[in-house]
């Protein structure tokens, strides 16, 4: 009895002399990662993007390095995270454009429910139908109205072909049962121009770039996308709110490694990303992007992005877009 005392005694004795023992173990190496970001530096994602790894970076102790890789719908920069060892050293920021990709492209490189493994949600954008400030719209009824008593006469604009505000656009149209035609634009400062010229009669955008604007009475939101309605726009109603109940888009950004990195990893990664989000610094600098900050679990995750493929394909075959 008295050796098992001195035993337990040394025992503790040991552990107290050495606090690495009950630190928890570190699942990555020092090695930096690379966050693999198929948007354009300086837009908002990317920024969403680096606010979290800088915040991840300073928690983990080593760097997190963003590398932008846009264009291809973000298939150059997902396959790029999909061929990568599954060591947690590799990270994509995944969006809504990795479910619109799978019914929009005839083949991907990669499979996007296979071949990733989620690690947590990271915000989700407000989007929003939008009219010229002095435009003859006040409310999304009087639009509705107009367009079921002129059918075919009323112009949506977004940006290009198969972006997540285009098929939102091609949503709207079927959700609202009316006729009219959605207007690509090359890029949101297009859309603006020809909304504000008046050559098309609305626009679905999403809310950050187009946010001052509408303070300034420039533009005028119709409603919100989403299920709640905008913290930066508390007086615009939701698209449910205003006659069309269950009707919820927005854009999104998440982390995601590739399938096969040890779950100790994906963990890890996720303990961070939740931590990064909840500090009072990265809340508040996603929300003046008009970005609502929300982690979630690996699990989560993957649920969200299965239900986004199984919509966006649906909204694309009934569009009748052509497979890319």
């Amino acid at each position: 009895m008295r050796h098992s005392r001195r035993s337990f005694v040394s025992l503790m004795l040991t552990l107290a002399a050495s606090p690495a023992a009950f630190a928890a173990p570190r699942p990555l190496s020092s090695r930096p990662i690379r966050l693999v970001v198929p948007f354009g530096a300086g837009g908002v994602a990317d920024l969403v993007a680096r606010s979290v790894a800088q915040k991840m970076s300073e928690s983990m102790g080593q760097s997190i390095v963003v590398d932008n890789k846009p264009g291809a719908g973000g298939v150059v920069a997902s396959d790029t995270v999909a061929k990568a060892p599954a060591d947690g050293h590799t990270l994509l920021l995944m969006s809504n454009a990795n479910a619109v990709s799978v019914g929009l492209f005839k083949s991907l490189p990669y499979d996007t429910v296979k071949d990733f493994a989620p690690v947590s949600m990271l915000g989700y954008f407000d989007m929003a139908i939008l009219a010229p400030g002095n435009g003859k719209f006040k409310t999304l009824a009087e639009l509705v109205a107009y367009a079921k008593a002129n059918p075919g006469k009323l112009n949506i604009g977004t940006i290009n072909v198969g972006s997540t505000q285009h098929l939102a656009g091609e949503l709207l149209k079927t959700s609202l049962g009316i006729d009219a035609q959605v207007v690509p634009f090359n890029g949101t400062p297009a859309v603006v121009t020809a909304l504000r010229g008046n050559q098309v009669d609305v626009a679905v955008e999403i809310l950050p770039p187009v946010l001052s604007q509408i303070e300034g009475k420039a533009l005028r939101a119709l409603a919100v996308m989403g299920e709640k309605r905008a913290s930066g726009l508390p007086d615009v109603p939701t698209v449910a709110e205003s006659g069309t109940p269950g009707f919820q888009v927005a854009s999104w950004n998440a982390l995601a490694a590739p399938a096969g990195t040890p779950p100790e990893v994906i963990a890890r990664l996720n303990q961070e990303a939740l931590a990064a989000l909840a500090s009072p610094e990265v809340k508040k600098r996603l929300q003046n992007l008009g970005v609502e900050p929300r982690g979630s679990t690996p699990q989560e995750q993957a649920r969200l992005l299965e239900s986004e493929i199984k919509r966006w394909s649906g909204v694309i075959q009934r569009a009748g877009i052509p497979k890319q």
